[in-house]
């Protein structure tokens, strides 16, 4: 222990992972943090031996996978469990904005810490779908088409930039080569973010469920949440080890294992599971312009969260008109999931559009007005109970008054 106190480096680890004071009421839903610790090394450690074997080319590409997968030693272990973590971090993420919109963890002091996890998020994706592209099969090869051609929508110089993101007129080798070298570097990009993360949130602390800032009732993190967050963690590995064993393509789509080819348009093209909620908004809207707007737009909302509610009280805990609306929120969530995996046929079409207004609406508006309504309610009932107050102490009073009189 002296040594952790001793060393400049140690020191520095000894206040985040030893001594950082954490609230005595967390419970395992702020598990999440150090679930997506764990995938994103598992994701780093897997991904530099997959690039080893990886070939980056429109001809190879496919076959360098299948080579990863029958010829190298322990090859289809590396290669599911990197497709597969990447859905866990995803369902971790979600589940830890959900949990972090739910309790209010974007209100100050903590709304620097939730910027910078809006940030990470939007990277996280931008890497999983640079990901998704390198097998390079159908589903890959079109999705990569159909998603880039998004930005052809920007007016001016729109086209001009998807053919500088393709390197040519099509999804090409310069087009793969591009996306493996970001796909690559972008983890570590990741990393660096999430250490700036960790120091924002280590300058305040967590949150809690009862939404109460104040340095009373403690507890270091090791060994009270280190030991917890090990519960959580071993969870985890056992969940993968099962479905990397057993049901590794549980998460991926049949059409990827088929080789690319660029005369054959798939009978629906859709993304991986994580970013089916923002194609559905996407799909949502007819004009093309605003629908990429839209769909970068449901990513950015988030950042107006700290802003737009304006309730005195922190977290829906105490607030049961907002707990309603939260529920709301998540459901809603995952029907534009449902939505983005169906085709653009009626009804889906028309429950994709109220879903997407609702997404937008409960931001801008549901969140500041139902902050405005408790507020009011909280100041009427703070009023009465004063007056109740006032007129039981004049009563007291008048009677006192009375009694010396007779």
């Amino acid at each position: 222990m002296r040594l952790l106190k001793s060393n400049v480096i140690l020191r520095l680890l000894n206040s985040y992972l030893v001594d950082s004071p954490q609230p005595a009421n967390i419970s395992y839903l702020w598990n999440f943090g150090s679930l997506l610790g764990a995938c994103l090394i598992l994701q780093i450690l897997t991904g530099v031996f997959l690039a080893m074997h990886y070939t980056p080319n429109v001809e190879m590409a496919f076959s360098s996978v299948e080579h990863i997968m029958r010829d190298v030693n322990a090859g289809w272990i590396l290669r599911y469990t990197h497709a597969n973590v990447a859905s866990f971090f995803f369902i971790f993420v979600y589940a830890h904005i959900a949990r972090g919109i739910y309790y209010s963890s974007y209100r100050e002091p903590r709304t620097l810490t939730w910027t910078i996890g809006v940030v990470i998020l939007i990277l996280m994706m931008g890497t999983g779908f640079l990901g998704y592209v390198l097998p390079y099969g159908q589903m890959s090869l079109w999705g990569a088409t159909v998603i880039t051609n998004l930005l052809s929508a920007i007016p001016v110089f729109g086209k001009d930039l998807v053919e500088l993101i393709w390197g040519g007129f099509s999804v090409s080798n310069a087009t793969l080569n591009r996306f493996f070298s970001l796909h690559f570097l972008l983890p570590f990009v990741l990393a660096a973010l999430v250490a700036g993360h960790l120091l924002a949130l280590h300058e305040n602390g967590s949150g809690n469920p009862n939404g109460i800032t104040g340095n009373g009732d403690r507890y270091p993190m090791h060994p009270y949440f280190s030991f917890k967050d090990l519960v959580t963690v071993f969870l985890f590995l056992l969940a993968l080890s099962i479905i990397v064993c057993f049901y590794p393509n549980l998460l991926g789509h049949s059409d990827n294992y088929i080789p690319a080819n660029p005369m054959q348009t798939p009978a629906s093209i859709v993304p991986e599971w994580y970013l089916l909620p923002y194609y559905a908004i996407l799909r949502s809207i007819p004009n093309k312009l605003l629908g990429v707007l839209a769909m970068f737009g449901s990513l950015l909302i988030l950042l107006v969260l700290p802003f737009t509610d304006l309730s005195r009280i922190r977290g829906s805990q105490f607030r049961p008109i907002m707990k309603v609306a939260n529920w709301f929120f998540f459901i809603n969530f995952f029907i534009l999931m449902w939505i983005g995996s169906q085709h653009p046929d009626s009804p889906y079409v028309e429950i994709g559009q109220i879903s997407t207004a609702f997404y937008f609406l409960w931001f801008l508006l549901l969140v500041p007005v139902i902050g405005l309504i408790e507020n009011t309610l909280y100041d009427l009932n703070y009023n009465t109970q004063i007056n109740s107050k006032n007129l039981m102490n004049k009563e007291d009073k008048n009677l006192k008054t009375e009694r010396k009189t007779y």
